[in-house]
C-alpha cells in the first residue's frame, strides 16, 4: 500500500538574503538560451544540475541549507550572480526590436502549438514541431514582439525511451511535479486559481492555465487535471500524443477553443492568431463565436475579420500526416457546440473537407485551419510547392502556383542551440550583438577573421565532450542490457564523427547508411581516414514500422565490423540533441525528397561549426552552394523509392570517400584541416543569420502579422462596419458569380516575335449584375508546353476601358515575353474589392 496525502501544498526554499536573486532568475527560461546564466545554477550543485535535467528550481528544493549559506559567502558565486541578474534585467527593460502595428501587451499575437520545447526538464513536446515552437517564442522575446504561447500541459508530458536488449522501443512516463517546474499557476482577478470552461460532447471540461515566463514573453499552458472533472476529463491533457483518435479531438478542442477563452480570461485580447499545425484550428471558431456574441453579427460577418487576423503554418509534407476525424466523432464532440453558432452538420464538417459535398469524406483540422486564415504557409520554399500540391483541391479552380500558400523557411534559436566554446569566438569577432540583435549578414562575414586553428581548437573541445558523453551513455545502457559489449573504447576523439538524430519514420530512411554494409565497413575502417558514427531517435509510441528502423540500426550497430565505430543513443531529447549538434563534425540527412518539410536539425548543426550532408529536400533545397557542404543525389528524384535508394546510398557513400573524408583528414603543418576550416566559416557566414528564428520571426512579423492586425482593425472597426459591408458584398457576388462571362479575347500575338517585343492582348466581359468595379481582370504568362499547359510564372493587371452599350465591359494590356521558346497567357477573372487583400482566397474564378 501506498500512503496518498490528503492535501498537498508548495514550499518555498528559504534563501540567504544574499541569494534571493535566485529566486526570481530560476522562474525565468530565459536561463535555457544565456550561458552565464546557465553555468551559475550548475555552479550552485553540479551533481544536481545533472541529476535534475538542469532544472534550477528543483536545485534549489534540494540543497541543503548549509551549502546555500556557504555560497551566500562566496564572493565569487555571488559576483556571477550579480553579473546575471542585472543581465537580464537589462534584457527584460529592452525596448523592441520589432514592431508590429494595432498589437501591443494586452492586444498580442498569440502563437498556438500542441508542443513547446523550452528545456529538457519539461517534456512539453516530442520533436521539430515543438522545438520550432520554443525556438519561436525566444526569438519573439529577443525581438520583443508582443507574442504570447498557448499549449497544454501534459502531466506525464512525451515518453522517455528506453531500447530493450534486441533494440526495441519502450516507452516509459514519468509524472511531472509541477511544484519543481518552472510554471505557476495564473490567478483571476479575486486571486483564485483562473480556469475556464471547454465545451466537449455536452458538457464543460474546466482547465486550468499555467504560465512559463519565457524572458520577455509568456507561454500559456492548459492543464484539465483537475478534482472538479470527470475521471476521463483530467486524462484529457495526461500526454503528449496519447490515447486514441478521441483523445486527440479532445485536446485540440481544449487547445483551440480553450486557449482562446484563457486568453479573454486573462484580458489578453489576440490581434492575431497564428496556428502551429492544424491541431489548433478550432481557435478559428472560437473567436468567431465570440465575435457574433459581442458585435451581434453573423457567421459570415464575423468570420472576415477572424480569418484575415488567423496565420496557419503547415509542417505536413503528406497527406498521411494530418489528423483526419471521422463525421461520427466531429458530431460526437463537437455538434453542440457549432449549432449555437447556427451551423449545421453539412456546413460545418464541410469546413474540414475538400468536397464540402462529400458525405463520406473525413474531417481535417489542416483543412479547417487553412479555411479560416488570411496567411498560410509551408516552412521552406521546396515545402511551399510540396503544400501547394497537397492542399490544391481546396481552391479546384487555380492552378497550383496560384494556390495562396507561402514559404517561410523555419529558423533556429542560435543562443539556445550554439556551443558556449562557438558562443565565446561569436562574441569577439561577429560582437556579442549576434544573440538578441535583427539578423545582421554582414556582422557574420567578421567569421573569417578568426584564425583557423582558434576554430579547429573549439570544434574540437565540442567533439571530445560528445564523444565522452556518447561512451557515458552507451555504457549506462549496456548495463541495463540495452546495448553490448565494446571491444574497446567506443568512439574516438580525433575521429570524423558523422550524426544522424531525428525522428526515426520510414521516409528519413535512417538506414539507407547501411544499404552497403561491406562499402560501409571499409569507410568505417579505414586506417588512414576512420569515420564514426552516432544515431539518436524516437519512434512515434503506435508507429511499429518505425520502431523496427530504430531496431535494424542497433542491429547493424553490434555488428563486429562496425562496434565502437557506429553507436544509437537513447532517451533523445532537447539536451542530447544539443550535445550531438555542438559535437558532430557532419550533419547527414536522408530523407525521401521531397518528404523533408524542413529539418530544422541541420541548421543547429552548421550553427555549430558541422558541414552538412544531406539530400537536396527541406531547407537544405534552397540551402545548398557548392563548398559549403555536400548534396546527396542532387536534385534526381525517381517515381521508384528502391530505385533512389540505391541512387542515394551510392551518392552517399562516394561523398564520405572522395570527398567529405579526405577534406577532414587533409592537415597543414600544424595539424590543421585549412581546407575543412575554410568551408566551416563560409557555411556559418551564410547559414547562420538566415536560417535563426529571428529572420524567421521577422519575416512572420512583415509578410503575415502586420498586415493579419492591419484588417483586424480595418474589418472590426466602426462597429464591424467594415466586415458587414464586405460580407454583404461578397453574398452578392457569390449570387451572381456564374453569370459572369468572357465574350471574347483578342491579341497581336505573332510567332517568331523576338524576346521583349511588346504583345497587346483585349478582352471583352459581361459581368451579368455586377459592376465593373466588382471584378478584376487579369493576364497570367508564362512559359507553355507542347500541350498548351501553362505555367504562370507573373500576371499582369489588364486596365477597365469602358463599358458598351451592349453592357459588355473591355479590358486591355500589354506584356513582353522575357524569354525565348514556347510561351503563352491565359486571361483570369476574380472578385475585385478594396477590402479584399487576396481575391484568390474566395475560390471564385474565371478562365477564358
Amino acid at each position: 500500500m501506498r500512503l496518498r496525502a490528503s492535501r498537498t501544498f508548495t514550499v518555498e526554499p528559504a534563501l540567504p538574503a544574499a541569494l534571493e536573486p535566485l529566486r526570481a532568475l530560476c522562474r525565468n527560461v530565459y536561463w535555457t538560451w544565456n550561458t552565464d546564466a546557465a553555468s551559475l545554477f550548475e555552479r550552485l550543485d553540479r551533481r544536481l544540475w545533472e541529476r535534475t535535467n538542469h532544472n534550477p528550481v528543483r536545485v534549489l528544493q534540494l540543497m541543503q541549507p548549509a551549502d546555500l549559506e556557504r555560497l551566500a559567502v562566496d564572493h565569487g558565486f555571488i559576483e556571477h550572480m550579480q553579473r546575471v541578474e542585472q543581465a537580464f534585467e537589462r534584457y527584460m527593460a529592452r525596448v523592441p526590436q520589432l514592431t508590429v502595428a494595432g498589437t501591443s501587451r494586452r492586444h498580442v499575437i498569440a502563437y498556438f502549438s500542441l508542443e513547446f520545447a523550452l528545456t529538457e526538464s519539461l517534456p512539453n513536446y516530442s520533436g521539430g514541431l515543438g522545438v520550432l515552437a520554443g525556438d519561436h517564442l525566444k526569438s519573439a522575446s529577443d525581438l520583443g514582439l508582443p507574442l504570447v504561447g498557448v499549449g497544454l500541459f501534459y502531466r506525464q508530458g512525451y515518453f522517455q525511451q528506453v531500447l530493450a536488449p534486441d533494440g526495441w522501443q519502450n516507452e516509459e512516463y514519468q509524472d511531472l511535479d509541477t511544484a519543481s517546474q518552472p510554471l505557476h499557476r495564473v490567478l483571476d482577478a479575486a486571486g483564485h486559481p483562473l480556469t475556464v470552461g471547454v465545451p466537449i460532447d455536452s458538457h464543460d471540461v474546466r482547465a486550468a492555465v499555467w504560465r512559463v515566463d519565457v524572458g520577455q514573453a509568456s507561454l500559456f499552458l492548459l492543464d484539465t487535471d483537475l478534482d472538479e472533472n470527470a475521471p476521463g476529463d483530467r486524462q484529457i491533457s495526461s500526454r503528449l500524443y496519447g490515447g486514441d483518435i478521441e483523445t486527440r479531438i479532445q485536446q485540440e478542442i481544449v487547445l483551440g477553443i480553450g486557449g482562446v477563452r484563457a486568453l479573454h480570461a486573462m484580458d489578453l485580447h489576440p490581434a492575431v492568431c497564428h496556428m502551429n499545425e492544424g491541431h489548433s484550428a478550432l481557435l478559428g471558431v472560437e473567436r468567431i463565436r465570440m465575435l457574433m456574441e459581442e458585435t451581434g453579427t453573423s457567421y459570415d460577418e464575423a468570420r472576415l475579420p477572424v480569418s484575415a487576423a488567423t496565420v496557419f503554418t503547415t509542417h505536413t509534407a503528406v497527406a498521411a500526416g494530418i489528423d483526419l476525424f471521422s463525421p461520427d466523432v466531429v458530431r460526437k464532440y463537437l455538434a453542440n457546440y457549432y449549432t449555437r453558432l447556427g451551423l449545421d452538420d453539412r456546413t460545418f464538417i464541410g469546413l474540414g473537407r475538400l468536397n464540402p459535398a462529400d458525405e463520406r469524406e473525413p474531417f481535417s483540422m489542416a483543412l479547417l485551419g487553412l479555411r479560416l486564415s488570411g496567411f498560410r504557409n509551408g516552412v521552406s520554399q521546396l515545402h511551399r510547392s510540396v503544400s501547394r500540391h497537397l492542399w490544391e483541391g481546396a481552391w479546384p479552380d487555380l492552378p497550383f502556383e496560384q494556390v495562396p500558400i507561402e514559404g517561410v523557411t523555419n529558423g533556429v534559436h542560435l543562443p539556445t542551440w550554439v556551443s558556449h566554446d562557438l558562443a565565446g569566438i561569436y562574441d569577439t569577432y561577429v560582437g556579442p550583438g549576434w544573440r538578441d540583435d535583427p539578423v545582421r549578414p554582414d556582422a557574420w562575414q567578421h567569421i573569417h577573421e578568426v584564425p583557423d586553428s582558434e576554430l579547429w581548437e573549439a570544434r574540437g573541445h565540442q567533439r571530445e565532450r560528445l564523444v565522452h558523453r556518447a561512451r557515458r551513455q552507451h555504457s549506462e545502457t549496456a548495463a541495463h542490457g540495452g546495448g553490448h559489449a565494446s571491444t574497446g573504447e567506443v568512439l574516438a576523439p580525433g575521429v570524423l564523427t558523422v550524426g544522424f538524430a531525428r525522428r526515426f519514420a520510414g521516409y528519413k530512411r535512417a538506414a539507407l547508411l547501411f544499404r552497403d554494409p561491406e562499402r560501409l565497413a571499409r569507410i568505417v575502417n579505414n586506417p588512414q581516414r576512420p569515420v564514426q558514427f552516432i544515431f539518436a531517435g524516437k519512434a512515434h509510441p503506435r508507429d511499429e514500422p518505425g520502431k523496427q528502423l530504430i531496431r535494424e540500426v542497433v542491429t547493424h550497430s553490434r555488428r563486429p565490423e562496425f562496434r565502437d565505430r557506429l553507436v544509437v543513443l537513447e532517451r533523445y531529447d532537447v539536451e542530447l540533441a544539443r550535445s550531438l549538434v555542438q559535437g558532430c563534425d557532419v550533419w547527414l540527412n536522408t530523407p525521401l525528397r521531397p518528404l523533408e518539410a524542413s529539418g530544422t536539425s541541420g541548421m543547429k548543426a552548421v550553427a555549430n561549426g558541422a558541414l552538412h550532408l544531406s539530400v537536396m529536400d527541406g531547407w537544405w533545397a534552397e540551402a545548398y552552394r557548392p563548398g559549403l557542404g555536400w548534396a546527396i543525389g542532387r536534385d534526381r528524384v525517381d517515381d521508384d523509392p528502391e530505385v533512389q535508394d540505391v541512387f542515394d546510398a551510392e551518392s552517399l557513400y562516394s561523398l564520405l570517400e572522395d570527398e567529405v573524408a579526405p577534406a577532414f583528414y587533409d592537415r597543414d603543418a600544424d595539424g590543421v584541416p585549412s581546407g575543412w576550416v575554410g568551408r566551416m566559416k563560409r557555411s556559418i557566414a551564410a547559414f547562420a543569420p538566415e536560417f535563426s528564428t529571428h529572420r524567421m520571426v521577422s519575416d512572420y512579423a512583415r509578410r503575415a502579422y502586420t498586415p493579419a492586425a492591419e484588417r483586424w482593425l480595418e474589418l472590426r472597426g466602426d462597429d464591424v462596419r467594415g466586415a458587414r459591408e464586405l460580407a454583404a458584398w461578397l453574398a452578392r457576388v457569390r449570387d451572381a458569380w456564374q453569370e459572369v462571362k468572357v465574350c471574347a479575347v483578342e491579341d497581336d500575338l505573332r510567332d517568331g516575335s523576338p524576346v521583349g517585343a511588346v504583345v497587346g492582348v483585349r478582352v471583352q466581359l459581361h459581368p451579368g449584375p455586377l459592376a465593373p468595379a466588382d471584378v478584376t481582370v487579369d493576364l497570367v504568362h508564362g512559359r507553355a508546353g507542347p500541350n498548351w499547359e501553362l505555367e504562370a510564372q507573373a500576371v499582369t493587371p489588364m486596365a477597365y476601358e469602358g463599358t458598351g452599350e451592349d453592357g459588355v465591359c473591355r479590358y486591355a494590356c500589354t506584356y513582353s515575353p522575357v524569354e525565348s521558346g514556347r510561351v503563352g497567357y491565359a486571361v483570369r477573372v476574380l472578385p475585385g474589392h478594396p477590402g479584399l487583400r487576396n481575391a484568390t482566397d474566395l475560390g471564385l474564378v474565371h478562365w477564358a
